[in-house]
């Protein structure tokens, strides 16, 4: 069968990869500025790219997002701004020890003149929610926030209620405080599609961030997105191709977690409690799709399977005891998993 090649990376693909999607692409990226977007996005927080690159790529792949970093690295300004390029519901709720699901998902109020009861809707009836220090909130609540994020609906007072079509939680925790925190049930960290950990700016881009964040006036994102345009922009991201031979290498990755000895790292079995599951390589695929899209590509190649395998993968991936007596991270297994599997 005649072949087609991508002179970026001299992967061949099947004829009719592209086929219905150039035009469409196109005209997504004519009149959908997602460019604009990454600019606005920049214009407020300074040397985060590949952060606010992953943003857009879980907001056009329909997966929420877990930001884990130390205090002061803009985790919380940077979803406020993804937010503020977007004509559409925000919500923020600080995440705390005393948090009842009432105060998250909404509760049933008593009105006496009427006699009856009447729905007082949460701060989760929006587009994009901010759960901020997510790991500070008891288990019922942490369980109210798993449906809503599986199932897109809440129950409350008997009654199951439907939460938006754009429907996004972006979560940040903090990985040094451990006193008043509750670790999140793997159930609920499965559900993430990403889990991105901000590191420390370099010298020079904190030397803009002094200089932007002590002007006369903040930097705000202008609007350039409105929800319509987003799930417009979702159905074309399901139409990316996707080789059998990239899915295969993604069913690969996913396998080596599980039985790391069967891909040639048999040192790595006894230091793997347990690998990702089968919504990693969902989770992977769909991104992957989003991100060639970003890119301006209408196929999935094995580097965008590469570039996104970490977020995906790290908070899937159980350590066991020993590997944490070892001081051996779960990015480093996945490095030396990612270096061993063989790229189609």
């Amino acid at each position: 069968m005649t072949t087609s090649r991508d002179p970026s990376t001299n992967h061949a693909y099947p004829p009719g990869a592209d086929a219905g999607f150039a035009a469409a692409a196109a005209a997504a990226a004519e009149a959908f500025p997602l460019g604009e977007a990454l600019a606005e996005m920049g214009a407020v927080i300074v040397g985060q790219q590949p952060l606010l690159e992953r943003l857009l790529v879980a907001l056009l792949a329909d997966g929420h997002v877990l930001l884990e970093g130390l205090p002061g690295l803009a985790k919380t300004l940077a979803v406020r701004t993804l937010a503020d390029t977007i004509a559409c519901g925000f919500h923020r709720v600080q995440f705390t020890p005393d948090l009842l699901p009432s105060d998250l998902i909404g509760t049933m109020i008593y009105n006496q003149r009427s006699g009856e009861f009447a729905l007082q809707r949460g701060p989760i009836f929006t587009n994009i929610v901010l759960a901020d220090e997510v790991n500070r909130a008891p288990a019922k609540v942490q369980s109210a926030l798993l449906e809503a994020m599986q199932e897109k609906q809440v129950s409350i007072g008997g009654q199951t209620l439907a939460l938006p079509e754009l429907f996004l939680v972006l979560a940040t925790q903090n990985p040094i405080e451990h006193e008043g925190t509750y670790p999140l049930p793997e159930a609920q960290v499965d559900r993430f599609m990403f889990k991105l950990v901000v590191t420390y700016p370099s010298r020079e881009d904190e030397r803009l961030v002094l200089d932007r964040m002590t002007a006369a006036e903040d930097p705000v994102a202008r609007q350039v997105l409105d929800p319509a345009e987003v799930l417009r922009l979702r159905r074309l991201v399901r139409d990316v191709y996707v080789d059998e031979r990239v899915k295969e290498y993604v069913l690969d990755l996913v396998a080596a977690t599980r039985e790391p000895a069967r891909a040639g790292l048999a040192r790595l079995a006894p230091l793997i409690e347990y690998g990702a599951s089968p919504r990693a390589g969902i989770y992977l695929v769909r991104a992957a799709k989003a991100l060639a899209f970003l890119g301006g590509r209408g196929y999935v190649t094995p580097e965008d399977v590469l570039a996104l395998g970490a977020d995906v993968l790290r908070h899937r991936v159980v350590p066991t005891y020993r590997a944490d007596a070892e001081g051996t991270s779960t990015d480093a297994m996945l490095a030396q998993i990612f270096a061993a599997v063989a790229v189609p």
